[in-house]
Formats: C-alpha cells, structure tokens, sequence
C-alpha cells in the first residue's frame, strides 16, 4: 500500500515540488489527524487537516491545524463571502475523489477554492494528507499554497 500513488503524490512528481512522504499505520479507532501528529513524532499544530464547508452555496477546502477547528465565518470571510457551513461527508468525497480521513488539499477531482490557515507559514514545512488515510505529505507552507492556487488567512479556532 506504501509504495502506491495518488493523484496528490502524482501532482507534486509532475510538478517537480519538493516534498517528502510519510506513511504510518493507521488505526481506525483513532482520530486522523492527531493519530498523524503521534506517529509521525511532530506537534499537532504542524499537521493540518483537510475540510470541506459550502461559502455562500459553493464548496470551499480550509486547510487547518488538526488540533484546532474551522471557522466557518473566517473561512467565509477569507473567500468573500457571507455564510459557510461544513459539507456533507459523501458531498466531499464525491467532489474531491479522496475519503474521509484522507482528503488532501492536492489533486482533488475539482479545483476548489482553498485556503490555508496563516499558522502554516510559521514552520519549515507542514504536513498534510497524502491523499489516502495513513499517508502524509511533508511541504513548504508556501508551495502548497500555489500548487492550489489558495490564499493565506486565519481560519483556525482554538
């Protein structure tokens, strides 16, 4: 399962951006993203999750800290609109091609608007999915943010 690819990992090939990969065993019975924190031996505010909310009607990624939450009104507000809310689990992983608990912010199915929380910009790298659950991606903060064409805003409640 290691060695196989996903169109996140394809991505960054094609595009030639540095970055390493990181696999662990996953563990159903575990959080996802603090289960990645803990196994790969880092802090959880480096490890960042991958959301889905509806911005006014339209899906949006917010890309966060897996030891914080979303704000929604911040996540709205970074993209110019006025209401969000969380989407539906099947609605995200129909529209990125990736599950629950492995949605990553590269390669989805769709290009959607992303934006990434300002505390990436704080570290080196950051980590996030690979596209698949026990599969993390190690990027600068910066490359991630133009692979998907996102914008920089302070989206995460602690």
């Amino acid at each position: 399962m290691a060695g196989r690819g996903t169109p996140a990992t394809a991505l960054l090939a094609k595009r030639k951006i540095t970055h390493t990969l990181h696999s662990y065993e996953h563990d159903p019975r575990e959080s996802y993203g603090l289960e990645a924190a803990s196994a790969l031996g880092v802090s959880p505010d480096r490890v960042f999750k991958t959301l889905l909310a509806e911005v006014d009607g339209v899906l949006t990624v917010g890309v966060v800290p897996v030891d914080a939450q979303l704000d929604l009104k911040a996540l709205a507000a970074a993209v110019g609109g006025k209401r969000a809310r969380m989407a539906e689990v099947a609605v995200a992983e129909r529209t990125t091609g990736y599950v629950a608990g492995g949605i990553s912010p590269l390669g989805q199915r769709k290009r959607l608007r992303t934006v990434v929380d300002s505390s990436s910009a704080g570290f080196p790298t950051m980590f996030c999915s690979g596209g698949r659950r026990g599969l993390e991606i190690e990027i600068a903060a910066a490359d991630l943010v133009a692979l998907v064409d996102g914008v920089v805003a302070d989206i995460a409640a602690r």
